[in-house]
C-alpha cells in the first residue's frame, strides 16, 4: 500500500503547538500544579452506593429480603466510603491551606470527614423521604412513592444536592459541587451545594431550576420549572475581582410557591405563605402572605405598603 493512504498530520507541530499553549500563552493548570485530580466515574460509582445505602430496596440489589437488607448496606457502606475518603483526599488538595500538607495528613484528614459524613446519613435520608413525601402530596400524577423515587428528576437533583451539601459544610467544596453538577447534566436542575434548603423541597418537572450558592430556602418550599432563585449583582474589590461568598441569593421562607419561569435576584426575602406567579420577575422583597403576578404588582399585599 502507497504511503498516500497515509497523510501527513504534521503531528509534531501540532503537538508543539498545545505545548506552548498549556505551558506558556493559555496556562490552566491549578497554580499550586495539582495533577491528580478527583475522578467524574468515581464520583458517579460514589453516589449510586450511597443512593443503594439509603434506598436499598429501590436503588439497591433486587433480591433483598429483611434477613439480608442490613448486610447489603453495611457492606456497600463501608467499600462506598472508602471510595469516598479517596476523592475526598484528591479534593482537599486544592484547598489553600492545604498546599504544605503531606499525604498522610491528607489521608487521615479524608478519613475522618468521610467518617463523619456516614454518621450523617441518617439525618440526610430523613430530609429526603419529606421531599419524596412532599412530591407525593403536592402532584396529583403520582402513583406511589416508588415511582417518585425512580422517575422525578427533582428527587434525583435533590438526592445529589443533600449529600453535596453535607460535603460542602464539612469542608470539601470541590467534591461537593463536581456532585451536583453531575445531577445537573443528568436533570437539568442546577443547585449549588452551598444553598441551604429546608425539608418537604418538591421542584415540580424542575427542567431549568437554578439555585444560587447563598440561597436560603424554609421548610415546605415547592418550585416549579425553570424557577431562578439567582444574584442581581456581583461585588468587586478595587482590581475588579469580583467578591467571593457574600450574600447575594434570595431568602424564601416557608410554604412559599414559585411557578414556573419566576425569576428572583439579589437577597431578597420571599414571605412565608407567599405565592410568586409565572414569569415573574421580582428583585426586592415581599411580605408575608403576597400573591404576586405578573402585572398584578398591586396584589402584594395591599395593606403592607409594598410597591
Amino acid at each position: 500500500m502507497s504511503n498516500a493512504a497515509y497523510p501527513d498530520w504534521g503531528l509534531e507541530q501540532i503537538v508543539t503547538d498545545l505545548r506552548a499553549s498549556r505551558e506558556e500563552l493559555h496556562r490552566t493548570r491549578h497554580p499550586l500544579g495539582i495533577r491528580e485530580l478527583p475522578s467524574r466515574d468515581g464520583v458517579i460509582n460514589i453516589v449510586a452506593g450511597l443512593r443503594a445505602v439509603l434506598f436499598p430496596t429501590h436503588y439497591g440489589a433486587p433480591d433483598l429480603t429483611d434477613e439480608s437488607v442490613d448486610y447489603y448496606v453495611g457492606h456497600t457502606l463501608e467499600s462506598t466510603l472508602r471510595l469516598l475518603a479517596e476523592q475526598i483526599r484528591r479534593a482537599l488538595r486544592f484547598l489553600p491551606e492545604n498546599a504544605g500538607a503531606g499525604d498522610e495528613v491528607l489521608r487521615k484528614r479524608a478519613f475522618d470527614i468521610a467518617r463523619e459524613f456516614g454518621h450523617q446519613l441518617p439525618g440526610i435520608r430523613a430530609l429526603l423521604v419529606s421531599d419524596i413525601q412532599a412530591a407525593f402530596t403536592g402532584d396529583p400524577a403520582a402513583q406511589h412513592i416508588t415511582e417518585i423515587l425512580l422517575c422525578y428528576p427533582g428527587v434525583w437533583a435533590m438526592t445529589h444536592h443533600r449529600l453535596a451539601h453535607a460535603l460542602h459544610r464539612l469542608g470539601v467544596p470541590l467534591l461537593a459541587r463536581f456532585i451536583n453538577e453531575i445531577a445537573h447534566s443528568a436533570t437539568g436542575i442546577d443547585i449549588h451545594p452551598g444553598a441551604q434548603i429546608g425539608p418537604s423541597f418538591f421542584i415540580d418537572h424542575g427542567t431549568g431550576v437554578v439555585i444560587g450558592e447563598t440561597a436560603i430556602i424554609g421548610e415546605r418550599v415547592r418550585v416549579y420549572q425553570a424557577v431562578t432563585l439567582g444574584a442581581k449583582s456581583f461585588a468587586a474589590d478595587l482590581d475588579g475581582t469580583l467578591v467571593k461568598g457574600n450574600a447575594r441569593h434570595p431568602i424564601v421562607e416557608d410554604d412559599v410557591v414559585i411557578y414556573a419561569g419566576a425569576t428572583i435576584l439579589g437577597r431578597v426575602t420571599i414571605g412565608r405563605g407567599s405565592v410568586i406567579g409565572g414569569n415573574v420577575w421580582l428583585t426586592h422583597s415581599v411580605p408575608p402572605g403576597s400573591s404576586v403576578r405578573q402585572g398584578k404588582i398591586r396584589e402584594i399585599a395591599s395593606d403592607s405598603g409594598a410597591s
